[in-house]
């Protein structure tokens, strides 16, 4: 195996395991609230847990930020810019986290409205969000101090985060809520716990990475040193970028509820099965994020290449296994998420655009690696865009005999809309790279002369 390989690998596998520990908390949450005695607790539960999801993945920005910006200071042996991402990211994590804190009840209200849930979940949910949501500074810095750790080059250490994270908020939840007797309070108030107990071993880690180095920049570094213009404008695009990708599932999510129960219990599935395969290439766009990053910040262009070509390469591999994979064993996969047979029955109709997820998608995922390893952050903002505007178009909009209508025609449409919108943000990219990374070198090249 080449070199360029191990170092793919060596990044990608801890990101991979460490995504798949993130639905085992949901999981355990689901579980013991399912033995509270009431089926208004399992959907308070999810209801509440989307709530937050949709708040923090508006941040996921602040992840990826970091990680461009630290990659590239390492790689060109920045120490300085390094220490200022670190202080920045945190400090801006423990800003937006007290925005949400202050904020709370309006958002809440907001989410609330949005989502529409009964009156009876919607109490619980209030409950469960409004202690969980104290958790958000320390969610948001976890994710930053993550998002540095994969910029230098070891994502081994946000795997350990988060398992750790994950087995110390099972363990309180179970104390919360049967040692405790706190009822279903007590599966908010472990998360809490755990979320800020994360963000303290979070930070330990980072202390220890270090070996003894600063880890802080000065306040007047922070505020008035170089790259703050940038960390901003990256920052800014992704955020847009996110708000596009979060639209883009609630209008999924909102069809398929628009179709009817069984169509949603359906889609449920079917976006359960990509969110799987994203486990996967999440982890190796991480390493693409922090392999391109290195090579961009040291102006090693030849080393660049090589490792793009190398993970376009995994990238297909990927896309062909798991093509393969959900073409054939859909249905069976289904049979073990489900026991409803007209469940089944719908997945079977979706078997094409299903088998198709992965080798539609992976572009979408590796390219957005390589652009936030070169910090080129308006292109990926500019194609999801462009993607989110076509998906509403094909999802949304129909002839009919009386013209251009507005409303979805059935679910087929919805997930070839879906499909289209996931390939057009890979293929947008990837028509843009090679002028892009030629842009890059050349001003590297003149701002050196």
């Amino acid at each position: 195996m080449k070199q360029v390989d191990k170092d793919i690998l060596k990044l990608s596998l801890p990101a991979i395991v460490s995504n798949i520990t993130v639905p085992m908390l949901g999981l355990c949450d689901t579980a013991i609230s399912g033995h509270l005695g009431s089926e208004i607790y399992l959907a308070a539960i999810a209801v509440g847990s989307v709530m937050l999801n949709v708040v923090f993945w508006l941040f996921g920005f602040l992840r990826a930020g970091t990680t461009g910006l630290t990659a590239t200071a390492y790689g060109a042996g920045d120490d300085v810019g390094l220490r200022q991402v670190f202080s920045r990211a945190l400090g801006f994590a423990m800003t937006g986290g007290l925005l949400i804190i202050v904020i709370q009840i309006p958002l809440m209200k907001l989410l609330l409205l949005v989502i529409h849930a009964e009156p009876e979940v919607s109490d619980y949910v209030a409950r469960y969000f409004l202690i969980s949501v104290w958790g958000a500074p320390a969610i948001l810095g976890v994710m930053a101090i993550s998002g540095w750790f994969v910029g230098m080059q070891s994502t081994v250490y946000p795997m350990a985060i988060a398992i750790m994270v994950n087995v110390i908020n099972i363990g309180l939840s179970f104390l919360f809520v049967f040692g405790l007797q706190e009822g279903f309070e007590g599966v908010a108030w472990g998360t809490l716990c755990a979320n800020w107990i994360g963000l303290i071993i979070a930070y330990v880690c980072a202390l220890r990475f270090r070996k003894g180095k600063k880890l802080w920049c000065p306040i007047k570094d922070i505020i008035r040193g170089g790259g703050l213009g940038k960390f901003f404008s990256v920052n800014s695009n992704l955020f847009i970028r996110s708000a596009c990708i979060i639209s883009v599932s609630l209008g999924v999510a909102s069809a398929g509820a628009r179709l009817g129960a069984l169509t949603l219990a359906v889609n449920v599935i079917v976006m359960q099965l990509f969110q799987f395969f994203s486990f996967f290439m999440d982890g190796f766009a991480f390493s693409a994020e922090a392999l391109v990053g290195k090579y961009s910040g040291g102006n090693k262009e030849e080393e660049l290449r090589l490792t793009v070509s190398a993970l376009l390469k995994w990238t297909l591999g990927m896309a062909v296994v798991f093509t393969l994979l959900y073409s054939i064993y859909c249905v069976p996969i289904s049979k073990v998420l489900t026991d409803q047979a007209d469940v089944w029955e719908g997945i079977t109709g979706l078997r094409v655009w299903i088998g198709l997820i992965p080798v539609v998608s992976a572009w979408a995922f590796i390219y957005d690696g390589f652009y936030v390893g070169i910090t080129s952050t308006r292109k990926m903002m500019s194609a999801t865009m462009i993607s989110t505007i076509v998906f509403y178009i094909i999802a949304f909009l129909h002839y009919d005999d009386g013209g251009l209508s507005l409303g979805i025609v059935d679910n087929k449409a919805l997930w070839t809309a879906f499909l289209c919108y996931l390939l057009l943000r890979g293929v947008i990219l990837a028509s843009q790279w090679k002028k892009t990374l030629r842009y890059r070198f050349e001003t590297s090249k003149s701002t050196t002369i």
